[in-house]
């Protein structure tokens, strides 16, 4: 399957409330239009994993896939992501600083609690007509 060459592939939970709503906060914040957003749990997102060489089965973090160059996950993807907002969220790339281990023991912390915190959902997200093609099939 080919992938759009130019966008920033954005790879969430789909069943995850706070990561939906993350998903919405940053289509409102992406004034540059970086970013394509796919569940985990969608065939796009499936084929996405495979190709990087991460399980399906056991990836249940954000993932961001620069298509031919490079892809993050956890906390790496989350600053990445944050470097094509404004500065403002850009400035969160501070906590850049702690080591990576102790960011991903934060980010698997919230990970782990999302559903009780948050809660889940049966099915992934649909979105409405004036986002859905910022959606991956």
């Amino acid at each position: 399957m080919p992938f759009p060459s130019n966008k920033k592939i954005i790879l969430f939970d789909g069943h995850c409330n706070l990561c939906s709503g993350v998903v919405q906060f940053l289509i409102k914040n992406d004034h540059y239009d970086v970013f394509r957003y796919a569940s985990l749990q969608s065939e796009t997102g499936i084929s996405i994993l495979q190709h990087i060489g991460l399980d399906p089965k056991t990836t249940d973090s954000v993932v961001l896939y620069v298509p031919n160059v490079a892809y993050y996950i956890k906390s790496d993807a989350a600053f990445e992501i944050a470097t094509h907002l404004s500065i403002f969220y850009q400035l969160v790339g501070i906590l850049k600083i702690f080591p990576k281990k102790l960011r991903d023991l934060v980010y698997d912390f919230i990970a782990k609690n999302r559903y009780n915190w948050f809660g889940k959902t049966e099915s992934c997200m649909m979105p409405n007509p004036e986002i859905l093609s910022k959606f991956l099939p």
